[in-house]
């Protein structure tokens, strides 16, 4: 067992292997786009930014016994891994005590604000928690010392309380880890837990699309990261397209730092077409950062960080004349949807339909459509314009824990070995959290039929267009 990434893992620069992720909080989207010039983008997968990584399961833990309505429910409580896409590991605690972990489960860095933590007032309290406790302590004597533990605290135990305490705050569950050390462990974090803020991503590009007329640098987009360098990638096929990644003052860029702006120049005599650029870093992930999943695989919240690979990539669509599109879209909890950000940089309005409803961005406007969404709902819908314009989305709302909303039943499972979590006929890890997880995947499936057969209300947000792009 490791205790912390710091003093445990060898610091590893990842290979410049950049996998498909998804756009922000697990949301997919795949564009096409077929305007005044017929510009056509291959099927694309894009990402809010940070890191991507696939867990490789419950690895430290002890037991925990959750008290609910209908009786007591023994289940594991402890430490995640995870693989990083390019190079490193994440360990992570749970955040989603009832939802069950779904085996080789890929996991994207999430703001709070599009998981359960963005509603949460106690959130900075599970930061506090995360800083002072395993893994970031691992001098376990110490730890056990200062918590007024009784005995000697193992990293199982130390891995259970921690687990414990961060239930009590992101469930509102009533919940007790059946070690004793463990237990008195959870009982001090709780009770000295301090709100802290939410950490910055590693790396994040704003605004993630951006769009203008050929001839002229479109941008600014923005890099934000803590780490102390990036590399920046052009478009694939940047040298048939002409098309370049530049400064302000149009200099070609190739690496950047935090709050450093890059350009997409593109050849005036270019016909309508759409471009990406990759920004790449090696970097530490901030403890605190949320984890979300494409699947309904629980949420996690970092516990410590190898040296890893993080990526973000942002998208340029341009025109001579007409309207010229830039979307992206993020999950909004608070709200309860997804939003779906349009911007309009070109000489006419931009109309699209979504869910049956017809908007208008006006040139030179930004505006944010927000679709509201049931909990667990999954959505798939395209948004149509002129010329051929279609872009999907699809992904489905995971932003509420349900330890309020569900009872547990009286029901004692047994503790998984490393190497076979996540080893159910469903490819479910019901060991990790004590939950059933059929429940939740017969009503994903019933509310995707319900939504794909009906609309949904939309809501317009008007936007001033950001200076500069």
């Amino acid at each position: 067992m490791f205790a912390s990434f710091s003093a445990v893992f060898v610091r590893r620069r990842g290979a410049a292997r950049l996998g498909a992720a998804t756009l922000v909080s697990g949301l997919v989207a795949a564009g096409v786009l077929a305007g005044a010039g017929q510009a056509t983008a291959e099927e694309t997968t894009r990402s809010q930014g940070g890191a991507t990584a696939t867990t490789a399961g419950l690895k430290t833990y002890g037991t925990a016994v959750i008290h609910g309505a209908t009786g007591e429910q023994q289940v594991s409580a402890g430490l995640f891994e995870m693989s990083v896409e390019g190079g490193g590991m994440l360990q992570t605690y749970c955040v989603d005590l009832h939802n069950p972990t779904q085996r080789d489960a890929k996991y994207h860095e999430t703001p709070w604000s599009g998981t359960s933590l963005g509603a949460n007032k106690d959130a900075g309290r599970i930061r506090w928690i995360l800083q002072n406790s395993y893994p970031q302590v691992n001098d376990l004597a110490a730890l056990a010392r200062k918590a007024g533990v009784r005995g000697a605290l193992t990293e199982q135990d130390a891995a259970a309380g921690t687990q414990v305490a961060i239930w009590r705050y992101s469930d509102d569950v009533a919940v007790d880890a059946l070690d004793p050390q463990a237990e008195q462990l959870a009982d001090y974090l709780e009770k000295n837990a301090r709100s802290r803020p939410e950490p910055r991503a590693s790396l994040t590009l704003d605004p993630p699309a951006v769009s203008g007329r050929p001839g002229e640098r479109l941008g600014p987009v923005t890099v934000h990261t803590n780490a102390g360098s990036v590399t920046v990638s052009p478009p694939a096929d940047a040298a048939t397209s002409g098309v370049r990644i530049v400064d302000k003052q149009g200099k070609a860029v190739t690496s950047t730092s935090d709050g450093g702006q890059v350009f997409f120049e593109v050849p005036e005599d270019a016909a309508a077409g759409m471009a990406e650029l990759t920004v790449q870093a090696s970097t530490t992930v901030p403890v605190g950062r949320a984890f979300a999943s494409e699947s309904r695989s629980q949420t996690q919240i970092l516990a410590g960080s190898s040296e890893s690979t993080v990526s973000a990539t942002a998208g340029a669509t341009w025109a001579k004349k007409g309207a010229i599109p830039a979307l992206s879209a993020a999950k909004n909890c608070a709200e309860g949807g997804v939003d779906i950000i349009a911007s309009n940089k070109g000489d006419e309005p931009f109309t699209f339909e979504l869910q049956g409803l017809e908007h208008t961005i006006a040139a030179g406007e930004s505006r944010t459509v927000t679709v509201p969404l049931q909990e667990d709902q999954a959505y798939d819908f395209t948004i149509h314009g002129p010329g051929g314009f279609t872009q999907r989305f699809s992904g489905m709302l995971d932003c509420r824990t349900q330890g309020s909303e569900t009872g547990t039943a009286t029901q004692t499972l047994s503790e998984p070995s490393p190497a076979s979590v996540g080893g159910t006929a469903t490819d479910t890890n019901l060991a990790e959290t004590g939950s059933s997880g059929v429940t939740p995947f017969i009503a994903g499936i019933a509310i995707t039929l319900v939504l794909i057969g009906g609309t949904t209300l939309i809501v317009l947000r008007g936007r001033e267009t950001p200076t500069g792009d």
